[in-house]
């Protein structure tokens, strides 16, 4: 290992910005704006995960966050000087779209929303959500599913964000405080995933490993979890 190079891999995704890096039985791919952060995807053996962090990170520059399984971040932690261990969450996908159900009471049918929602989702997301990766504008954020109550004040909502060709990406995922109890959740989250399976084969989305609600209802519609953890250069 002492002295290899990894090797540069390369692929359309060098148009975007996207670069990849390989040593031994690890991978690294340096992705700019993913979720709102420069993040560095890392797979393999911490053997050859150490090395291929550090060289790629000399190359990608501070600003990229490694994240993978959470073990093998811990070991990249440890052993890669200026790296904190971020707080953990789970990856969570599925290929197979949750069937439909009756509608919970209070609301009507979940569906896309247009453009002119956006004060709305903003003004939703401040007061249930405000930590969301995901909000109005945000580049790639492209569009925002939502359900209604009967006064037709939008009460639930979840975005389509960040998705790749093979992987339809959910977040922003919040519901009004009044409305909560309701189902109101499940519902724009059971429309939202049918879609992104339909259109990409899989969806996907990243939940905080503290919430057992969220984990319970992703996994009622049929979302798999896998732990994952990120680093970040220094302690801020």
């Amino acid at each position: 290992m002492r002295g290899r190079r990894p090797d540069r891999v390369g692929g359309a995704g060098d148009a975007a910005g996207v670069r990849a890096w390989a040593l031994g039985d690890a991978v690294a791919v340096a992705s700019p704006g993913a979720s709102r952060r420069d993040r560095l995807a890392i797979r393999g053996s911490a053997k050859c995960a150490l090395p291929l962090v550090r060289y790629a990170l000399a190359e990608a520059g501070p600003t990229y966050r490694p994240f993978g399984d959470a073990e093998l971040v811990r070991a990249i932690s440890a052993g890669v000087e200026g790296l904190t261990e971020a707080v953990g969450f789970s990856w969570m996908v599925t290929r197979s779209a949750p069937p439909p159900r009756g509608e919970a009471a209070g609301g009507g049918e979940a569906g896309w929303l247009g453009a002119r929602a956006d004060p709305e989702i903003a003004t939703l997301l401040a007061g249930a959500n405000p930590s969301s990766y995901a909000v109005p504008g945000v580049e790639r954020v492209s569009r925002w599913a939502g359900v209604r109550d009967v006064s037709g004040e939008l009460v639930a909502v979840a975005a389509d964000a960040w998705s790749a060709p093979t992987v339809g990406l959910m977040a922003g995922v919040a519901t009004a405080a009044p409305a909560r109890g309701r189902g109101l959740a499940e519902r724009v989250c059971r429309f939202a995933t049918r879609a992104l399976v339909a259109e990409h084969g899989r969806a996907a989305l990243m939940v905080d490993d503290w919430n057992d609600s969220a984990i319970r209802l992703y996994e009622r519609l049929g979302y798999a979890r896998r732990r994952v953890a990120a680093n970040r250069l220094g302690a801020g």
